[in-house]
Order: C-alpha cells, then structure tokens, then sequence
C-alpha cells in the first residue's frame, strides 16, 4: 500500500470516528478528496470504504437529518470500533510495541493532526477523546525514518550524508530493502551502489536530508531478502549490559521479553507489588530504553545505569 494511500485511509478513518453525527459524502468529498474530479471521487471513496470494512472497521450508514431519509451519512462507532481487552504474552505485547514505533511518528500522526485541524475549521462536532482508540504510544524518534520507510516501500533509490564517530562525513548512495530496529536503535538495510554490497547504516548517524535518488521502482529487492537477519549480519557485536529492573504489573513487556528472570511481589518506588527482572542488553543507550517507560521502569543496578537515567532526568527539570 502507498503511503498516500495508507495517509488517505487514514484521514477517513479519523474523520469518520472522531465527528458525533453522521457526515454526508458531500462533506466527505470537500475535506478529503477536494482535489479529485466526479468520477474519481466516487471510485475512491468506495474502495476506501469497503478497504477499511475489509480491515474490520465498521463503517455505518444512517440519515444525517431525520425529516429527510435520503439525506445519508456515514460514521464509525467508537464504542462498536473498540477492541475488547486482549491479553499478551510477553513475546506477543513487544512485537505490538515495536509495530507502533512506525505510527506515531511517520506521517500518520502529521495525517492526524491535519485531519483534525480541517475537520475543526469546517464547524465538525468533534469527540477527540475517541482518537486515543488508535493512537499508539511510541514513536520513531530519527529524522531520516519517514523518508528511508517511503524509499524501501516504492523501491526508489536515495542518497544522504552519514558519519560514523569523528570520521569524516561521506555521501552515500543506497537502494534500501527496509528499516529495522536492533539494540534500541534504527537502522536502514540496503544495497550501497557504491560499495556494491548489502549494508546497513544506523539512522542517527544520518547528517542533513535524505534524498531521493530515482524514480519508484528503480529496483528490485532480492527475493527472500530478510532485512532483519541481514542487520543482524552487518551491524557489529556490542558488549552486553546485565541490569536489574523494577517494573510496574503489567507494563514494560518489551523489557521483559528475553529477561533471564522475573520475579513477583518486589516492593516498588511507591511502596506498592512491582515486579523485579533481570535483563541482558547491549549497551546502546539502555537508559533511553528505560526512561521510555515513564514512571513503570526503575532501575535497580547497575549504579552506572541507575545514574544516567538520574542525570537525564535531571536534565528535562533543568
């Protein structure tokens, strides 16, 4: 799916959700599809409707005026919209929390925020309260990931600036396969037209704008490529971190995937039943891991970790 369209579905979900009353296609039409001709609009708008049916969005039709049945409307429920409680398993909840580092931050949350925005200024009724029923928690926190995410789904080459330490900078040219995240960073996998090999460049080490290199479909990704084996391939060995964690019931699953132990009934910061585990994790900026969590991760040991969450937060009172 392109991102235009993942944008547009999304624009009609949101507008569809957030209003109180049904919304007339005529109104539809001038906020999201104002620049598509008659007949474009309506073969547009059908497949979306029925591609958001498809996905279990239940989209309902009823008359926006009650003297006048052939006045029709459209709108989604939020209480028929809602999933019910669903329990995780550990392995399950960090696959779900990893998926919505991808949400938040690309353009869907630019498409939320301009839909809320055109919906306001047309006089829309609106309960945002409802928006919070797809809104995910995480972000992907790089610059350069919207557009690295874009370039490997159209296939369309790129080039930017990357330094590794106090190297100097270097232009590269890429055809990336996709965008990962391994160590709690993110990195981009791809073929390095330079270099003529696969590679993968870690995205904070991005200098300036990413751009674009070709046209869509300049390429071909191998087939069977598996992105995230090839990261693993490619990036370094780190020194692994054992660190000792207090976390709220419930919370922080993606800590406690792959911790070596976990223990119940620990006496947490606010005297209530935390949970302690222990993890092993590469030393790529585990504070920042643990400070993602909010108030549901404490650390316990090491003293160096425990510290530089300390002065981290130091920093944000400062």
């Amino acid at each position: 799916m392109s991102a235009q369209k993942t944008e547009r579905l999304m624009n009609l979900l949101i507008m569809l959700l957030v209003q109180k009353r049904y919304v007339t296609k005529e109104r539809i039409r001038d906020i999201l599809y104002a620049d598509s001709s008659d007949e474009a609009f309506e073969k547009m708008f059908e497949r979306d409707k029925e591609e958001l049916r498809s996905l279990g969005v239940p989209i309902e039709v009823g008359t926006t005026d009650p003297l006048f049945d052939d006045d029709q409307g459209y709108r989604i429920s939020p209480t028929e919209f809602a999933l019910p409680d669903i329990s995780l398993t550990a392995d399950e909840a960090s696959v779900v929390a990893l998926a919505t580092k991808v949400w938040e931050h690309a353009r869907l949350a630019e498409a939320t925020s301009e839909a809320v925005r055109k919906l306001t200024a047309a006089g829309a009724e609106l309960d945002v309260a409802a928006l919070d029923l797809v809104q995910p928690r995480l972000s992907a926190d790089e610059p350069s990931f919207d557009l690295f995410l874009e370039a490997a789904q159209e296939r369309t080459p790129v080039v930017f600036d990357y330094q590794r330490g106090t190297n100097p900078v270097e232009t590269r040219h890429l055809q990336p396969w996709g965008v990962v995240r391994s160590s709690g960073r993110w990195y981009v996998v791809g073929y390095d037209t330079d270099r003529r090999y696969d590679r993968v460049f870690r995205l904070s080490r991005v200098r300036g704008e990413v751009r674009r290199d070709g046209p869509p479909g300049s390429f071909e990704i191998p087939e069977g490529t598996d992105v995230r084996a090839v990261a693993r391939r490619l990036t370094p060995e780190r020194t692994v971190l054992r660190a000792v964690l207090l976390v709220r019931p419930g919370t922080c699953h993606p800590l406690r995937r792959g911790a070596i132990s976990t223990e119940s009934g620990a006496t947490g910061p606010d005297g209530e039943s935390w949970d302690r585990i222990t993890i092993t994790r590469a030393t790529v900026d585990l504070a920042s891991e643990v400070l993602s969590y909010g108030p549901d991760a404490y650390v316990v040991e090491p003293a160096e970790l425990r510290d530089a969450v300390i002065e981290r937060l130091d920093g944000v009172l400062a």
